[in-house]
């Protein structure tokens, strides 16, 4: 189970099983065809959409995409997550900051933060591409770079340390 939240604070609980979507315990029936490396068609209710992936943030697990012109940031929470907010331990792990490492193989683009250099969570740190699509990497919590241990367009490994705090 997810939980999809929007920037107006919309939420949503989706289910997704081995034949099937539900949303809020309903069947959520669609067409999606990718037409594109990250733009997708959607045919929901008689209506017709286009849909891309803009912006992809795996560390904070939110995502911006353009519908129909119209850009949404959604968050997503899987049920650990959900259980750490139940606990009040939503912002236990950011609340000290030792490294970032790559969440996914890819191309270092950018640099954006040099040693000794301060940092707040959010700040953006570094740009990597992957999978046809640049994705910035920001700061999990507020720390100060101690070093670098990529260069830009170094080829990166998942879970590859890149900057140590």
């Amino acid at each position: 189970m997810l939980q999809i939240k929007t920037a107006n604070d919309k939420t949503w609980q989706v289910d997704i099983q081995k034949d099937s979507i539900l949303l809020n315990g309903t069947p959520f029936n669609w067409d999606i065809q990718p037409i594109g490396p990250q733009t997708y068609h959607i045919i929901k209710d008689n209506k017709s959409y286009t849909a891309e992936l803009v912006e992809a943030d795996y560390q904070t697990k939110t995502f911006t995409f353009k519908i129909n012109g119209i850009k949404q940031t959604v968050t997503a929470k899987d049920r650990f997550d959900l259980l750490l907010d139940q606990l009040g331990m939503s912002d236990a792990n950011a609340s000290k900051v030792n490294d970032v490492k790559a969440p996914m193989p890819g191309l270092i683009l950018d640099i954006k933060v040099q040693p000794g250099q301060e940092v707040k969570k959010g700040d953006p740190i570094l740009i990597l591409e992957a999978m046809k699509m640049e994705n910035i990497l920001k700061s999990p919590g507020d720390g100060v770079v101690k070093e670098i241990k990529v260069q830009n367009r170094q080829n990166v490994e998942k879970n590859q340390v890149l900057i140590l705090f």
